[in-house]
């Protein structure tokens, strides 16, 4: 499969990895932000669900 042709959330996630790494973001420093910007959406998806 090409990037052209992948899901949106692919591309998302492959932008993401670049921007860290590129930047060389420390591995824990990266988990701990990438996983507070999970939970920050998920509460945001169950409070739209919720209206």
């Amino acid at each position: 499969m090409s990037l052209e042709n992948a899901p949106a959330h692919i591309k998302l996630a492959i932008d993401l990895i670049a921007l860290l790494e590129d930047n060389q973001i420390d591995n824990q420093v990266a988990i701990d932000a990438l996983t507070l910007a999970l939970k920050d959406f998920e509460a945001k998806k169950q409070k739209l669900a919720a209206n």
